[in-house]
């Protein structure tokens, strides 16, 4: 029973450690989506830095279910009147790495 009770610690140390977020990877994917035409990490370009989303959705606890939508589908008057295209055929894995990286991103 203990032997099978720190097994599992282990597995859900690992698991937490799957998620860490792999900046270099969420970097090359904002550029190989185009997402570093229109925003940078600390400055506004055509829609906001990812600073400034950070800002916003901080204490939001389903901000990056939130930025996946906005990824994938797109979003409309959330940050003035240029809308952000949407990004269908990015797959969800993808999606979600850039949306938990754009959280890091403090100001």
């Amino acid at each position: 029973m203990r032997t099978l009770i720190l097994l599992t610690s282990g597995l859900l140390f690992a698991s937490g450690a799957a998620h860490a977020v792999d900046e270099a990877a969420a970097i090359e994917l904002a550029k190989n989506n185009g997402c570093l035409s229109c925003h940078s990490a600390k400055e506004k370009i055509v829609g906001p830095s990812y600073s400034a989303v950070h800002e916003k959705y901080k204490d939001d606890k389903d901000a990056v279910a939130s930025l996946v939508q906005s990824i994938q589908n797109g979003s409309k008057g959330k940050w003035g009147r240029i809308p952000m295209p949407a990004h269908p055929s990015m797959s969800p894995a993808d999606i979600k790495t850039l949306a938990e990286w754009v959280m890091t991103i403090k100001p």
